[in-house]
């Protein structure tokens, strides 16, 4: 038996179950691909269309999609990853943000998809990964630096990074399209949590969506970049810098050139839901997560 009441405190998730999905855009239908009585999140397409990366109890997982079947990916030592997990463009190595033990912040890695040890790309933090260019040349992501959350980028094999937002609030998000022009991202500088687009360089900052009634998060472009799809929550339901999970959300859509987004389908979830690009590569269809409470 299980319900959708959040609890007093929304980050203990010891008694989530997890519901892995898939949405149809083609079809506009969703369907149930596995569940699971335990917390996954950030489900990703793997390059070659045959498998999702998703994290579960600190640790990366690749599920393959003929057998349902899950292996656990070789982290070594990391073995605190959270939700953000981005795969490279040739699907040879997973970049992930890891809590370290010397302070518990999280700090950005990368490590064959096959396993081995994981090597630091930034030492700063903390650092949430979102974003790979396809030349696998640069990660983008969302810093804490001075108090103040902004994206920044750094080449994938470490090096200096550079900040690429510099406005009021939360930049959050960032990730770039398939051909590395542009990179999306979320920022609540006008007010509520809205999606943004830019130049990889950081230029031509422009708001793409203008919700008065949704702080709308983490902007996912498809592959073939005409579409968008977006994680909304209520406006009231939470403060516009916050990504709670156990929230009634919405996943939405929209044209990459802009436009008002169309609801997709409502559910019981929020972080965790749909943190890291799920496009298939074919575009016609994306993963996420819902979610259920088992009663206590």
């Amino acid at each position: 038996m299980a319900n959708n009441v959040a609890s007093n405190n929304p980050w203990n998730r010891d008694n989530d179950e997890s519901i892995l999905e898939i949405y149809d855009v083609s079809t506009n239908t969703r369907r149930v691909l596995k569940e699971f009585d335990t917390l996954i999140e950030a489900p990703e397409w793997t390059k070659d269309g045959k498998s999702l990366v998703y994290n579960s109890g600190g640790r990366l997982y690749q599920l393959n999609l003929d057998t349902l079947e899950s292996r656990m990916i070789d982290t070594g030592f990391a073995g605190r990853c959270n939700n953000d997990h981005v795969l490279s463009a040739d699907g040879k190595h997973v970049a992930f943000s890891h809590n370290t033990k010397e302070d518990g912040k999280s700090r950005i890695y990368t490590v064959p998809l096959s396993g081995g040890v994981p090597r630091l790309v930034t030492p700063l933090a903390p650092s949430y990964l979102h974003g790979w260019s396809p030349d696998m040349e640069t990660l983008a992501y969302c810093a804490e630096r001075n108090g103040k959350y902004d994206v920044y980028a750094i080449p994938a094999l470490g090096g200096e990074e550079t900040r690429l937002t510099d406005a009021a609030g939360l930049n959050d998000g960032p990730e770039y399209d398939s051909k590395g022009e542009f990179i999306w991202f979320n920022s609540m500088r006008t007010g509520l949590m809205q999606a943004w687009r830019m130049r990889a360089d950081g230029s031509e900052q422009t708001q793409m969506t203008f919700d008065r009634e949704w702080n709308t998060w983490f902007p996912h472009i498809s592959p073939d970049r005409k579409l968008v799809v977006l994680l909304s929550y209520h406006v009231g339901d939470l403060e516009p810098h916050e990504h709670l999970p156990h929230k009634n959300v919405a996943l939405r859509l929209m044209d990459a050139n802009g436009g008002a987004p169309r609801t997709l389908c409502e559910l019981f979830g929020g972080q965790g839901t749909i943190n890291v690009n799920s496009w298939a590569p074919d575009s016609t269809q994306f993963a996420f997560v819902s979610y259920r409470i088992r009663n206590r």
